[in-house]
């Protein structure tokens, strides 16, 4: 009894945390949908309140820039500050240094980490999708003065006229570096043996053309266009023609950053998902959208550089004018925003294919590690998003391939061209 009325300060403490758990299990019993109007205030509110979140120049950086501009982050209880970065390594580092809370950033770079390729080895987290399709493979106006038009067109050159061709990605790891090696070897065109490939930031592909440093890049919008425009190259394929509603940027940030604040990482990815949903509604939300992202502080070129092609309206530059319904998409009805573990295995598929990475990892095993379905499902919650039934998706891609996530290493492992 003594003790216990000496250690008077400890039972209160006690009583405290015994009723701070009894609400957090009485929380677990009402329906997400429900909990989502506590969160930006109470015992789900973000932990921390202003979040620093890096983007490239490109168009698909749109639902993280419009969430700040149009304060979709405000319900959720945070301030989103998007932070422009020169190249996708400086993004990468500032992850990794924790200089950027999250970011709009490359799939596979985000896998790059977590399995030590392309970067320093540090667990990472992709917490939802950003968008599907929207990226393109541009040739130079030099290579159409030769008769290419296409990838066949461009195999046939390659054959008959030795040289050095010159192609360029974004990163080592990333989305872009995949397709255009998945694009040139549907062709029969080793990126690693053909051609040679090297790495550029997006918004100095078109600079880096014009003075003749390249024959040929993979980009995301609007600098495909911006190309076209500029006279200077062409579209050969859309990457909607080399996987449709092929997944693309994420928002990814360190698992250490959604440990110590998921709160925090659950508000943005809400945020997010309610943006790409406004960009989606219309196509007058889609002209707004390239009005906001066409500003210095964020894309900085022409809103009509980048409108026509948010709007599906494609011209190749060489005489093919068509509407393309696999245009950029931000939403879909949660198709775009769910991050199915199979995209993540898909691009491990990639780095084994061309020796990036030197053996098979447990491709599930990381998928399920670094796409965090439990926060996705949290925010779908809160902004009423509905989920697949599967959290695998499988496609058939430009060469007649099919992607089945059941067997990735003998997918992997089962191209004509490849490294490994």
């Amino acid at each position: 009894m003594n003790g216990e009325a000496g250690n008077g300060k400890s039972l209160k403490r006690r009583r405290a945390f015994i009723k701070r758990a009894a609400a957090v299990g009485l929380m677990g019993l009402v329906p997400a949908g429900v909990r989502s109007a506590a969160w930006a205030a109470g015992s789900d509110a973000p932990e921390k309140k202003e979040v620093k979140i890096g983007f490239i120049p490109l168009t698909d950086c749109s639902s993280v820039v419009v969430a700040s501009v149009l304060e979709f982050d405000k319900k959720y209880g945070i301030k989103i500050t998007p932070s422009k970065e020169a190249s996708w390594a400086a993004v990468r580092d500032k992850l990794v240094n924790g200089e950027l809370d999250a970011s709009h950033v490359l799939y596979g770079l985000i896998y790059g980490l977590q399995l030590g390729v392309g970067g320093p080895k540090k667990d990472m987290s992709v917490l939802m999708n950003l968008n599907h399709n929207g990226q393109a493979i541009s040739l130079s106006r030099k290579l159409y003065d030769k008769g290419v038009k296409d990838g066949a067109s461009l195999k046939a050159l390659i054959d008959k006229e030795k040289g050095e061709y010159t192609f360029a990605q974004t990163f080592p790891t990333g989305t872009h570096a995949m397709w255009l090696y998945y694009w040139l070897a549907a062709y029969g065109i080793d990126p690693f043996k053909d051609v040679k490939t090297i790495t550029v930031p997006p918004p100095q592909m078109v600079a880096n053309m014009r003075v003749g440093n390249m024959d040929g890049f993979c980009v995301g919008e609007p600098w495909n266009n911006r190309a076209i425009v500029d006279k200077i190259g062409f579209t050969a394929n859309t990457t909607q023609d080399i996987w449709k509603d092929h997944p693309e940027k994420t928002l990814g940030c360190s698992a250490e950053f959604v440990q110590k604040y998921p709160n925090t990482a659950r508000a943005m990815t809400a945020a997010v998902i309610d943006a790409g949903r406004w960009i989606d509604a219309s196509l007058s939300n889609r002209q707004k959208t390239a009005d906001i992202v066409s500003d210095r502080a964020y894309v900085n070129t022409d809103k009509d550089v980048i409108v026509a092609r948010m709007l599906g309206r494609y011209d190749n530059g060489i005489g093919k004018v068509w509407d393309d319904k696999d245009y950029m998409k931000f939403y879909n009805d949660g198709h775009v925003t769910y991050p199915y573990l199979s995209d993540g295995m898909w691009f491990m598929t990639q780095h084994r294919r061309w020796g990036l990475l030197k053996e098979d990892p447990d491709y599930l095993a990381v998928a399920k590690q670094v796409n965090r379905l439990d926060v996705y499902k949290d925010a779908a919650a809160a902004t009423k998003t509905p989920l697949p039934k599967e959290v695998m998706r499988s496609a058939k891609l430009i060469d007649g391939v099919v992607w089945d996530p059941k067997d990735p290493k003998r997918y992997a492992g089962g191209f004509k061209i490849k490294v490994a």
